[in-house]
């Protein structure tokens, strides 16, 4: 039992990290957007702002869960990154995102257990279930005046400003949080950016958090339709434009303010500063040499 649990242990916590992340998400959008429905409630339950607040609880509550054991990256943005930029170990970055893919498909398997008879309700009925419609609860879909390389941008966006804070709010030599804090600084950093750039595409900044509802949805009654969104926009804006944005993010952060060894970028700058050292320490010597009338052979 040991051994499973030590192999298993750092992809369970993103798996229910990213379960968490997404059950808050996507339960905050159902009983905003369900709840003004006079169908299913007398009076409107929520509005943007709480299902804003609804995702910023979400990442804080799914870092809390994972950050002591697996690294609390809950996004496959974060793993790559990691992996690229930091040396986490490539073996694990698989392992990591099928974890948080399954983890985001039950989290929102399980809000669609708990509110179907309102989306129901909302929608006329099991066999009237709309795209975008009530599959937006889950999954994000562009507004209809956005052309798709603005949506690309809108995401790209997103991830980029997220990974930028998740590096600095990380970084020990850039006065960071005490570790147990990093969660709330998340959830600053998401309520901002859901509050500034949810908008236009619904802010999935997180390719697991789009794709895992969005295969939910597929498989509930939504259909092919959830894929087929506009010449399959769940590729190239949450998932090509969140890694994207996470990556470049990633380079300027190590590039302009990183100085630890972990990232590629300085151990390579460190190298060739001892590789110089050297060679200095070689020239200084042989000038030593020459002017004591040594040769060296």
């Amino acid at each position: 039992m040991t051994f499973y649990r030590e192999h298993l242990r750092a992809p369970a916590a993103e798996l229910l990290g990213t379960m968490i992340l997404v059950m808050f998400g996507n339960g905050a959008q159902c009983q905003s957007v369900l709840g003004s429905n006079t169908g299913v409630a007398p009076t409107p339950k929520g509005d943007y702002l709480a299902s804003s607040f609804g995702w910023a609880c979400g990442i804080a509550m799914g870092e809390w869960i994972s950050i002591g054991v697996s690294g609390g990256h809950i996004n496959p943005a974060v793993t790559l990154s990691l992996a690229v930029f930091r040396g986490f170990p490539w073996k694990k970055v698989p392992i990591y995102m099928f974890a948080q893919l399954l983890g985001a498909w039950i989290g929102a398997l399980l809000v669609f257990a708990n509110y179907f008879h309102a989306i129901f309700i909302v929608e006329g009925g099991s066999e009237n279930l709309s795209v975008p419609g009530t599959a937006a609860l889950f999954a994000t879909y562009t507004l209809k005046y956005m052309p798709a390389a603005n949506s690309f941008f809108d995401e790209f966006l997103g991830a980029f400003t997220l990974l930028l804070v998740i590096f600095a709010v990380t970084d020990k030599k850039n006065e960071p949080p005490p570790a147990g804090l990093v969660p709330l600084a998340l959830f600053v950093a998401l309520l901002g950016i859901s509050s500034a750039f949810g908008m236009q595409t619904g802010f999935a900044i997180n390719p697991a958090r789009d794709l895992g509802p969005r295969i939910m949805t597929a498989m509930v009654g939504y259909g092919r339709a959830v894929f087929n969104y506009r010449s399959q926009y769940w590729l190239w804006s949450p998932i090509l434009g969140s890694f994207a944005g996470a990556l470049v993010a990633s380079l300027v952060y190590d590039t302009l303010i990183f100085i630890g060894d972990e990232s590629f970028i300085n151990r390579s700058e460190k190298a060739a500063r001892e590789n110089h050292a050297r060679a200095a320490q070689v020239d200084q010597q042989s000038t030593t040499a020459r002017s004591s009338g040594h040769t060296f052979v």
